[in-house]
């Protein structure tokens, strides 16, 4: 990215990931304090569809291109309903039936390997050895971190509904993110942040205005401090920040080494908890979260081995098929 000049490009693309996953280890404490007092799809809707409204604006504003060719447009329309409306609705309201740290489990223990799954599928990347033992390791350091927490006492039928829905969600998002790759090599990844953020945000809010109780009421925006801060931070860290980074790693690192994002957020967000408020970790939370960065930081060693067509130059736009 031109703001950072001086670093070389395996530097400005771990300083990338470090921002990422520092906003991202805050979102689903934001996200809690949002639906707790805003319909879940109206919250997210108006979050999303602003941030695009805003990127596409600058876009506007810069003589850049906004609008995408008809080639492309059924394409952008599917990732932007998965990617954003079907991922927040099913992930908002199966937060509501479980806690943030449970859905934290899910979220990251599903992300890496759905990531490199259907990376796999599409023929974007390979498996190697060193992946596996990557994503092994991280795994057992979610595991050992939120497990024991995350399975005592009894889960009811709506808990387990709530945890469906959030693994539902991650799936989603992963599948929706590896089709993102190539339309990348035409659509410049802010772009496609601010056109699948404007898409999603407006079909949420299309759906949740007549279906969704108290979104006319909460369409008055009297929803306290609390919920707009946690509105703010969204909008500006999340989708007007992150977003564009996860999909400038998602095109030069590939679906799966970014989705090692994933064992790093739960780290920050008990790092977090610990430092505002005052949170305690024992010892085998601090395993937990050692063999999660441990993971993380093999799988960002060295890139995986690409195969010769994602080395090639991106075809034109002329010869890219709907």
């Amino acid at each position: 990215m031109s703001f950072l000049p001086t670093l070389s490009s395996v530097a400005r693309h771990r300083l990338l990931f470090l921002i990422l996953c520092l906003v991202w280890g805050t979102t689903w404490l934001a996200l809690k304090a949002g639906i707790n007092a805003v319909p879940p799809a109206f919250f997210s809707g108006v979050r999303w569809a602003f941030a695009g409204i805003v990127l596409l604006g600058y876009r506007r504003f810069r003589h850049q291109r906004v609008l995408v060719s008809p080639r492309l447009l059924g394409r952008v329309i599917v990732m932007s309903v998965i990617m954003v409306s079907l991922c927040a609705v099913i992930q908002l309201y199966g937060m509501r039936q479980i806690s943030s740290g449970l859905a934290a489990v899910i979220n990251s223990a599903l992300t890496p390997i759905s990531m490199l799954g259907f990376a796999v599928a599409m023929h974007q990347e390979r498996m190697t050895w060193r992946q596996g033992i990557a994503f092994a390791i991280g795994i057992a350091g979610i595991l050992v971190l939120f497990g024991p927490s995350a399975i005592a006492g009894q889960v009811g039928l709506a808990e387990l509904l709530g945890a469906a829905g959030v693994a539902a969600s991650a799936m989603l998002y992963c599948v929706a993110s590896v089709m993102s790759r190539r339309v990348m090599r035409i659509i410049p990844p802010v772009q496609l942040t601010g056109l699948t953020n404007l898409i999603g945000g407006v079909a949420l809010l299309a759906l949740s205005l007549p279906l969704e109780p108290g979104a006319w009421h909460a369409a008055g925006l009297a929803w306290g401090w609390a919920a707009w801060l946690a509105w703010l931070w969204l909008v500006l860290a999340g989708s007007l920040g992150a977003s564009i980074i996860y999909f400038l790693l998602v095109r030069d690192w590939g679906a799966s080494r970014t989705a090692t994002y994933a064992f790093v957020t739960p780290v920050i967000s008990v790092g977090l908890g610990m430092l505002v408020f005052h949170e305690h970790v024992d010892g085998t939370e601090a395993l937990g979260m050692a063999l999660m960065l441990a993971g993380a930081g093999l799988a960002l060693r060295r890139p995986p081995v690409a195969k010769a067509t994602d080395l090639t130059p991106a075809p034109p736009a002329t010869t890219v098929r709907p």
